[in-house]
């Protein structure tokens, strides 16, 4: 790892600059520290967004232009309004700020022309103001419902990671047949309200493909490994049958392997197992309503698909990284990568079929959550970025911050700070063109979600932005436009009537939490952290917490609530060497921290039935002890993580791990870590026991 450099100072004109771009010359780990960020990360951040700072002499010019081109600009590249045009918003700030007499036209979405921007429907319209002096400036006008409705009413439901859970269809791992069979099953027999499961994004191809769902190729697109291949139509016309039973007999073997035999979930030789299928389905004509419902299909995703598709088929050629290849084929609009979509026309179809083909399964999905009742139904998860390497990186490059990655600073839980691996987007990129990346992956999205959790949603406001060879200490904040990201945001799932579920945790910088709540986005509140650390650090009271919220036992990422209880997660981390300090000293932290919340419960009667001695039936209801405390806070979500259910002592994932732990690679299990299949899941008394608690 790169020593970090001794602290320069930084002169006020590299501030001043700085600033002006939205780079943090220095941020708040708590509030009584401040930490000053390098010359070099504040340079390089400005580097990445088109800024030369490299010498005194660079920045000084640089910052008279910056400051220029801001007293001579007549509108920012994007406006915000919101409610009908009357309502707050840098829209009314920007009038004021135009010179007297300046006439201003708005061309909305419908092509309308209109001369202010009073009763303006919602929609992105273009603006454009016009100076005495006959200066005219042009720009994006984003005019949004002033906030997200409410959920109509409380709602519980199951949090799950889909590849975990296996039925007896599985090919290997859940897949989308799986998911409408959950939602259809648990919103009729267990009054859920939604299931949310993780990022269902495409992943980059690979031997071996990178487990984690929070790392994908492209955000818009999913990922066609979690097709049901058997529900694919033309699946029942391919002819031939000797290597449809193959298939289905190495199926077989790779669903048995994980669910009998102790093996991980193989991504891998799923996805093998599932190209070869639809490659045969490849070779099956379209019937003439399927092949017009393609063909629509085509035109409304348009070259965003065409994009996606060729880097799928590009990749097959020359590898998974675009940087690696021929150097004409990293420009994806270069007269080289066209004529080899042309040649590769054949495989550009196929993957684009695929996407059309796992769009349609995912609709299905959200369409069987809602005709079993559910008023949300499936919640997706959107991912805070993508892999350098793969297809939105590739085909979007003019939207990324070249040599940057997203991470986070150093803080009480990761001294050294985190480097995720992400390249940001670049803010004024967005600005400039009105944030239509942001806008179509949403809609994409949107498309079958009831809900969407943003993770890391304070990404929205700021990313700690990480140059590409340094260690995380070397990085330091850029901050982007957040009413824009929010109008945007607020826009795009009002259109869908889809609620937004922002992922919180952590140490959030103030004034972002309030600022969510104010435009409808839910938080989330995960109940071993929610304390009075205002006050005297003590759990936190279920009357005190707040409404709009999504609030759960655990995550993904932390100890299953049985693991948490009993202390396992402390052994765990032990025998991995994961630890900082003596094992005893954690051992008796963690027991302290859930005899207080234990003790919370009992004092508000909701242990009802737990014995001692660790046994069991005490665990179990521990377990429903927890959940009935989230039912008497006034959250309006109720999360139950599918594996608490059933007593599993395993995480999904664990953070500061790679080969050390399967992160991502383990089915739905038992207390005694034997796999569980969903219809296994669906006649455990364990789990209706849990659910009951919801119920009541």
């Amino acid at each position: 790892m790169t020593a970090p450099r001794p602290a320069a100072p930084l002169d006020e004109e590299l501030i001043r600059l700085a600033g002006l771009h939205g780079v943090a010359t220095s941020y708040r780990p708590s509030p009584d520290r401040t930490v000053t960020a390098s010359v070099a990360a504040v340079t390089r951040a400005l580097a990445a967004l088109g800024v030369d700072a490299s010498t005194p002499q660079s920045a000084r010019a640089a910052l008279a232009a910056r400051e220029r081109e801001l007293a001579e600009r007549l509108l920012p590249p994007t406006v915000v309004v919101w409610g009908d045009g009357g309502g707050d918003g840098t829209g009314s700030a920007v009038l004021a700020g135009l010179p007297e007499g300046t006439r201003i036209e708005v061309e909305t979405e419908q092509g309308e022309v209109r001369a202010s921007l009073d009763g303006l429907p919602a929609g992105v319209h273009a603006l454009t103001a016009v100076a005495p002096d006959g200066r005219t400036a042009r720009a994006h006008l984003v005019v949004a419902p002033p906030r997200l409705p409410t959920p109509a009413g409380r709602s519980y439901g199951l949090l799950v990671q889909l590849y975990s859970l296996l039925s007896q269809r599985s090919w290997g791992m859940g897949d989308l047949g799986d998911l409408a069979e959950l939602t259809a099953w648990a919103g009729r027999a267990l009054g859920a309200g939604f299931v949310q499961v993780n990022p269902l994004h495409a992943a980059v191809p690979g031997a071996p493909t990178d487990p984690s769902p929070y790392r994908p190729s492209s955000r818009r697109f999913p990922d066609p490994v979690h097709l049901r291949v058997e529900d694919v139509p033309e699946f029942g016309h391919v002819d031939a049958p000797e290597r449809v039973r193959a298939l289905r007999e190495r199926a077989a073997r790779l669903r048995e392997a994980v669910l009998d035999k102790g093996a991980l979930i193989d991504r891998d030789a799923v996805w093998e197992l599932k190209r070869e299928a639809m490659e045969l389905v490849a070779d099956v004509p379209l019937g003439p309503g399927r092949r017009a419902a393609y063909c629509d299909f085509l035109a409304e995703q348009g070259e965003a698909l065409e994009d996606h598709a060729t880097w799928c088929a590009l990749a097959e050629v020359h590898g998974s990284d675009w940087h690696a290849w021929p150097a004409a084929l990293r420009d994806p609009r270069s007269a080289e990568t066209a004529r080899a979509r042309s040649e590769l026309m054949e495989r550009v179809d196929f993957h684009s079929r695929l996407a059309w083909l796992t769009d349609a399964q995912l609709t299905a999905a959200q369409r069987s959550a809602r005709e079993a009742g559910m008023p949300l139904g499936v919640v997706h998860d959107l991912a805070v970025g993508v892999h350098p390497g793969g297809a939105d990186a590739w085909a979007q490059q003019e939207y990324f911050a070249a040599g940057m990655s997203v991470g986070a600073p150093p803080d009480a839980f990761n001294a050294r700070g985190q480097d995720w691996g992400l390249p940001p987007w670049r803010p004024d990129r967005l600005a400039d063109s009105g944030y239509a990346p942001f806008r179509r992956l949403l809609r994409a999205l949107f498309r079958y979600a009831g809900a969407l959790r943003i993770d890391h949603v304070m990404g929205l406001f700021r990313l700690w932005w990480v140059p590409q060879g340094e260690p995380p200490t070397e990085g330091t904040y850029v901050r982007y436009d957040a009413e824009a990201m929010l109008a945007v945001l607020v826009l795009e799932a009002s259109r869908a009537g889809s609620v937004v579920i922002g992922e919180d945790l952590g140490t959030v910088e103030p004034g972002v939490r309030e600022a969510l709540r104010e435009r409808g986005v839910l938080g989330t509140s995960v109940l071993w952290f929610e304390r009075a650390w205002e006050g005297d650090g003590r759990p936190l009271p279920p009357e005190s917490w707040r409404a709009d919220c999504l609030a759960t036992a655990t995550t993904h990422d932390l100890p299953s609530t049985a693991a948490r209880l009993t202390g396992e997660h402390v052994e765990l981390r032990d025998r991995l060497g994961l630890l900082t300090r003596p094992v005893e000293e954690e051992r008796a932290e963690a027991a302290a921290d859930t005899a207080e919340w234990l003790d919370a419960l009992a004092r508000l009667g909701l242990l009802q039935g737990a014995g001692g001695g660790g046994d069991t039936s005490s665990e179990e209801a521990e377990v429903q002890a927890v959940h009935r405390f989230l039912l008497s806070t006034p959250a309006r979500m109720i999360g139950v993580w599918l594996p608490d259910g059933v007593g599993d002592r395993r995480p999904q994932n664990l953070p500061g791990t790679w080969d050390q732990y399967p992160n991502w690679r383990l089915p739905v299990a038992d207390a005694e870590g034997r796999p569980m299949t969903l219809e296994q899941l669906a006649a455990s008394p364990r789990l209706h026991a849990l659910m009951e608690v919801l119920r009541g």
